[in-house]
């Protein structure tokens, strides 16, 4: 039976978390139906759009993501400290963003007096608001909501247009984290999309790539990020900012080797020498490569190495947890 998301999500194990979602049955969010030669590819703009929109009202950052035929990749960060730094007026105004609210929350705004009795309700639903805007379920609710409705406009019919449940794992280690955000980003090379990450349409790299090429005279240190994601940060340290625990030009050049090395016909043209942040994050090449082709097969619902899998489990009470043997073999080293 599935485990419900609160026995997968807890922010006490990671903040990061990587959801895929898939249509149902052979339903398209893009591309060209090969049946009936119907384009469906506009699709892939709706989806971007809204999942770039959200992070503008939720306390989540989005760290990756690639918008595929029929299915949607999204590694996200939930930032608890910004929901709690919030003020009870600031979550109004984030959950007013999504939704309409109630007349007692459209009543505060607007500033007409409010009794105690009705602010002593109102903070109940501001703490509730509070923690779904720090929500993963919610969050990929309101983004699978939107799409679903319309794109069953479109096609005039009703019914499910993603399948039941997103597939969430919980990403408790940087290695974890490096590698499930490749995987994601290179997902159009891996089905023949793209030739580079470049040239990847709807996907976090090329959003990242395009944005540093427009600033082709700022210096590699000075090179500004797209507000859009988060933000990489550098290598831990004291006090470390908010962000990526990663230098941005080490992780674009780690795709860029890890997506030539995916294509049989540039093996050749490879440089022998690895990506100096696979040095730092201890994961030798044959590792690397495995996981970055199969991720969501080879690892189950928590991914990391054998000491945070141990502590996750015990924050969520399990016992065991399915995908240790894949851990083990290649974030153990």
């Amino acid at each position: 039976m599935p485990k419900p998301r609160k026995a997968l999500i807890s922010l006490d194990a990671t903040p990061y978390y990587h959801c895929v979602s898939r249509c149902v049955r052979r339903a398209f969010l893009c591309g060209v139906d090969q049946l009936t030669g119907r384009s469906y590819e506009h699709r892939r703009s709706w989806i971007e759009e809204r999942l770039l929109s959200l992070p503008r009202s939720f306390a989540i950052d989005i760290a990756a993501y690639a918008v595929m035929h029929n299915h949607t990749h999204v590694v996200l960060h939930v930032d608890s400290n910004r929901a709690a730094s919030w003020s009870p007026r600031e979550v109004v105004e984030q959950w007013h963003g999504l939704f309409s609210g109630t007349l007692l929350s459209q009543r505060y705004l607007r500033g007409d007096d409010i009794c105690q009795a009705e602010w002593s309700q109102l903070v109940t639903i501001i703490e509730t608001w509070r923690e779904r805007l720090q929500s993963v379920s919610w969050f990929m609710r309101c983004l699978n909501e939107t799409i679903a409705r319309q794109a069953n406009a479109e096609d005039g019919c009703t019914g499910r247009f993603w399948e039941g449940r997103f597939k969430c794992q919980a990403l408790l280690d940087e290695a974890a984290l490096a590698a499930c955000m490749a995987y994601v980003d290179l997902n159009p090379i891996r089905a023949g999309m793209a030739e580079t990450p470049e040239l990847s349409d709807y996907t976090s790299i090329q959003t990242r790539i395009r944005f540093i090429e427009k600033q082709a005279h700022a210096e590699k240190e000075a090179v500004k990020q797209p507000r859009t994601l988060q933000p990489f940060a550098g290598y831990p340290r004291e006090p470390m900012p908010q962000g990526l625990p990663f230098r941005l030009m080490d992780y674009l050049e780690l795709v860029d080797w890890t997506g030539r090395i995916m294509r049989e016909d540039k093996r050749g043209a490879i440089a022998s020498n690895l990506p100096p942040i696979l040095d730092r994050l201890h994961i030798d090449e044959k590792s690397w490569l495995e996981m970055t082709t199969s991720f969501e097969g080879l690892f189950k619902s928590l991914v990391g190495s054998i000491e945070q899998l141990d502590a996750a489990c015990k924050t969520l009470g399990q016992r065991w947890a399915q995908g240790r043997k894949a851990c083990q073999q290649l974030l153990n080293n």
